[in-house]
């Protein structure tokens, strides 16, 4: 009795597995219509939380003498007298609102440029130079990020009564060159933008070590952009340090100028010549963000993913 061969019988059509590497969908298409419209609820509600203040600024420096407390406080008054007011900033007290504007320029931005260059070196030194006691150093570092500013005014200020630069221009600014937070940025700049490789090849050439940094600092360009801009604003809106430092007015920045006129009480410098000058105060800070504005962005996103 013979068997017939059959022939082999194709296996069934396997069921399709989902692939793990197909896209997903974009989450503002899978998001339901009520969540983002409770997200964009919130977000406009922070937004409105911190530009009200900024607003009623605006609005303040342009009401003449006495309509700053008068009618709403969110509008504009009868007479656009902004001009005026600039004006009248500019010559009270025989000027010395510009003297403020051009010390604190001088402390923020010197401060600024050689916080940023010290910062980038220590953090370039962390990143590419291996020594005992590295990891150590970076820790402390670190731990200095976490410290509030305030708890060192005393020593700072005890330290300089000791040594007789109280009340001087130095009692600002060299405490001002000090960033641990820009030797943080540095740091991990460093380790991801600039290649061993680079180094190496200019050692081979015989290049220095300040050579070599010098080319490798404009490739931590947007790193140090970043570090300025933070330095340069955290110095111009430092009102502790200063007034503990400074007796002289003339030594004195705007914040602490401005405070000064505050406790006046009205007289003989009105509120709204206060007011002016904190809205002229916010200018060369917003002119400073505006003009760096893609150099510290990418600084802060390679910061950020790194």
């Amino acid at each position: 009795m013979t068997t017939m061969l059959r022939p082999p019988t194709r296996p069934g059509p396997a069921a399709r597995r989902p692939d793990p590497r197909r896209a997903r969908g974009n989450p503002l298409t899978t998001v339901s219509p009520a969540s983002r419209l409770l997200v964009l609820a919130v977000m406009a509600l922070f937004a409105v939380y911190f530009l009200l203040p900024v607003w009623w600024l605006v609005v303040s420096a342009t009401k003449g003498r006495g309509e700053i407390f008068a009618g709403n406080g969110f509008w504009f008054g009868r007479h656009f007298a902004l001009v005026e007011n600039v004006q009248t900033l500019f010559q009270a007290q025989g000027g010395i609102y510009g003297r403020w504007l051009l010390n604190s320029l001088l402390y923020a931005v010197g401060g600024g440029i050689v916080s940023t260059l010290l910062a980038a070196m220590c953090g370039y030194a962390l990143a590419k130079f291996p020594f005992p006691g590295r990891e150590a150093v970076f820790g402390t570092v670190l731990a200095a990020v976490l410290l509030p500013a305030p708890v060192l005014a005393v020593p700072l200020y005890l330290l300089f009564s000791y040594t007789g630069t109280v009340n001087t221009f130095w009692a600002v600014f060299v405490p001002s060159v000090v960033s641990p937070f820009g030797v943080y940025l540095s740091r991990i700049y460093a380790a991801s933008s600039i290649p061993d490789a680079l180094i190496e090849s200019g050692r081979l050439d015989g290049a220095g070590e300040l050579r070599i940094f010098a080319l490798c600092a404009r490739l931590m360009a947007p790193a140090m952009v970043t570090v300025f801009l933070f330095q340069f604003v955290a110095i111009w809106t430092n009102f502790l340090l200063p007034s503990l430092m400074l007796a002289d007015t003339r030594l004195q920045p705007v914040t602490v100028g401005l405070v000064g006129w505050r406790e006046l009480q009205g007289y003989p410098i009105s509120y709204t010549t206060v007011v002016t000058g904190a809205l002229v105060s916010v200018v060369p800070v917003v002119a400073m963000f505006v003009s760096l504005q893609s150099f510290w962005s990418k600084g802060l996103v390679t910061g950020a993913v790194k």
